[in-house]
């Protein structure tokens, strides 16, 4: 079954949790490339990937979010993307085997198309090579995720449906204004992201990173209002940062995510997983949670 078969099948989908917590804990050093990992750590970026299997997930993400060659310039590591995200796309799949899929992760660039710096087909450029090499390495879907701008992501859902034969998600990063609703840091709100990004060939749309589960659950309601016949995914934080004696931490515990996930259901979320502050306990919390939601129902 293809990847939006089983999406579109009805059945609440569980994604995996947070990567850079973890890269981190195995080593990874302030400066130094999380992509370049996977072809000089490649064991360590494999246990996280499977460390999410194991809790549940029917899908994990690449080790790819900053593959871009804007990104991987700052480490001199440009004319690597194809190669890095390749291998990203590889050690998940492997990890993943051929029951659960592969979500190939696409990040912002950094650029900002508005300054002027930097042209439409520069940064389609960079998204293409970048899905691509995450198609070869046997990605099943491409996530176009933690986007803020329109254009940028529009650029990113071109380049991956028209260079590869994936489907693509696209998920925005929201923050609570002070009137109460939803935008981006480039003021884009849920229905102006929906409106934009499912005409340029998102499958499946969302929101990630930004928000714990509670208010994720007013993202998706308003996603499921605006796009009733779209699937819809979440991959919420671990609750709202909290920075303590220079340490950010984030304070939901799985065992509050297991409490919410009924209610995000219930809004519409077809795909939930999770972002920063997440591990594979939250994951499996999820996990159980969708499975007692879906026997009772």
């Amino acid at each position: 079954m293809t990847f939006l078969a089983k999406v579109k099948s009805g059945k609440v989908l569980i994604s995996d949790g947070a990567w850079g917590t973890f890269l981190h804990e195995k080593g990874l050093q302030p400066g130094e490339c999380p992509e370049l990992w996977n072809v000089t750590r490649p064991d360590d970026v494999y246990d996280i990937a499977k460390s999410y299997i194991d809790a549940g997930a029917d899908m994990i993400e690449t080790n790819s979010f900053g593959g871009s060659r804007f990104k991987l310039e700052h480490y001199g590591l440009a004319d690597r993307a194809a190669e890095l995200n390749e291998a990203a796309a590889a050690i998940s799949k492997k990890a993943a085997g051929d029951a659960c899929n592969v979500l190939g992760s696409i990040g912002p660039t950094g650029k900002i198309l508005i300054m002027g710096d930097i042209t439409e087909d520069e940064i389609y450029d960079a998204f293409k090579i970048q899905a691509m090499a995450l198609a070869q390495g046997g990605a099943d879907a491409i996530v176009v995720e933690t986007m803020t701008a329109i254009d940028e992501a529009v650029l990113a859902i071109r380049a991956a449906k028209e260079n590869t034969p994936l489907p693509v998600i696209c998920t925005f990063t929201f923050e609570k204004t002070i009137e109460g609703d939803y935008k981006t840091m480039m003021g884009v709100s849920p229905e102006m992201m929906a409106s934009a990004v499912l005409p340029a060939g998102a499958d499946v749309i969302g929101a990630n990173c930004g928000n714990g589960m509670e208010r994720m659950i007013d993202i998706i309601t308003v996603l499921r209002r605006i796009a009733p016949g779209t699937p819809l995914l979440v991959h919420a934080n671990a609750g709202a940062p909290i920075v303590q004696k220079g340490k950010t931490l984030f304070p939901e515990k799985p065992q509050d995510m297991f409490k919410l996930t009924p209610r995000l259901i219930e809004a519409g979320a077809n795909i939930i997983g999770g972002c920063c502050g997440t591990t594979p306990a939250h994951i499996a919390a999820i996990a159980r949670a969708v499975k007692l939601y879906e026997k009772d129902k």
